[in-house]
């Protein structure tokens, strides 16, 4: 499979009162025609200000590209006119946004909206794109589709706006479909019917997509590659399956085991990561996570940014240490992290 998406040292900057925030830090990643890339982290890791990048919808000002490339299907999209980035988003590229509550317009019927994109970009008239769009509320699991189309924002719950948000994202069939968060206002059993069908537009069109989410168990059961950010870089990049078999940056490690787990013995308490993410105007020359990293060292993790290095056949992690001395250190620790890296 070709590469559909490339991006390439990319950077994100934001100019605020106390400084300047780089929310995105040098960030590369593939993504091959079909392939689904997860992208995991806290919030404030940086994970939907790069998939706004991709979109070239960083609000300016404050925030402003401030270097790299991204390239879809060959054309770097940062050399791309506006009006050539309005035939792209929506058709060839389009985002199903973290807060429903917000994203869609409130003056507009839900019918307007979603039959926007279809004329736009499909060339469809008024009954057809009516059709369609009534087939996309059904879809995602709307009841009384067509006389709901008539309806405002207003009138749907914030679950429901979700999957208005996800019909106008599938509508126009895109090459690449990137959900930020795609689940987070849906109960369990719509999260699974959800991902479900992201999953069959994946193998009926051929579709990429890039789950950002916090949830570790969304992505283990979607994802092919994972891609861990922290503070804003890039700190873990693998296959799923060898990541969570063995995680090599002690950030990913701390994710893992704070899940809870099935065949944890009875009584098993979850292990959190202590402290708060940093703040991005204040990171220097030091590891970003050594603040909260019970394998810090001082005066190495404290005074060196650790670059992201080959690890394993396709897996790349951001720490000064190998997993072996990672192991080492902790076996006398908890019993639950033992078991996630075995």
């Amino acid at each position: 499979m070709t590469n559909l998406l490339e991006v390439r040292n990319l950077t994100v900057e934001f100019r605020l009162e106390k400084g300047v925030v780089r929310a995105v830090d040098d960030v590369s990643f593939t993504l091959k025609r079909g392939e689904t890339l997860g992208i995991v982290g806290e919030s404030g890791s940086g994970k939907s200000v790069t998939s706004l990048a991709v979109m070239r919808l960083i609000p300016n000002p404050p925030g402003r590209i401030a270097g790299g490339e991204i390239i879809f299907d060959g054309k770097n999209l940062l050399d791309a006119t506006e009006k050539e980035m309005r035939r792209i988003r929506g058709k060839r590229i389009a985002m199903i946004f973290q807060d429903p509550m917000s994203s869609l317009n409130p003056v507009l019927t839900i019918g307007r909206q979603i039959t926007e994109s279809l004329k736009l970009h499909m060339d469809m008239g008024g009954r057809a794109a009516e059709l369609r769009a009534t087939e996309l509320l059904d879809l995602v699991g709307i009841p009384s589709a067509k006389k709901r189309l008539k309806e405002f924002p207003h009138e749907f719950s914030g679950g429901m706006r979700q999957r208005v948000m996800i019909a106008m994202a599938l509508a126009c069939n895109p090459e690449l479909l990137i959900a930020d968060e795609p689940t987070t206002a849906l109960d369990v059993t719509i999260q699974a019917q959800i991902l479900e069908l992201i999953g069959q537009l994946q193998k009926e069109l051929g579709t990429a997509v890039i789950m950002i989410t916090h949830d570790l168990g969304v992505v283990a059961g979607m994802a092919d590659r994972l891609l861990v950010m922290y503070a804003g870089r890039v700190v873990e990049d693998a296959p799923t399956e060898p990541l969570f078999a063995d995680p090599r940056m002690p950030y990913t490690m701390g994710l893992l085991n704070s899940i809870p787990r099935l065949d944890e013995r009875k009584g098993a308490e979850l292990v959190p990561i202590p402290g708060l993410p940093p703040d991005l105007t204040r990171l220097g020359k030091e590891c970003p996570f050594h603040p909260r990293c019970r394998f810090a060292v001082k005066g190495v993790c404290d005074v060196t940014v650790p670059p992201l290095r080959q690890v394993a056949e396709e897996h790349k992690a951001a720490c000064l240490f190998n997993v072996d001395e990672l192991k080492a250190a902790d076996a006398n620790r908890s019993a639950a992290l033992m078991d996630l890296v075995p």
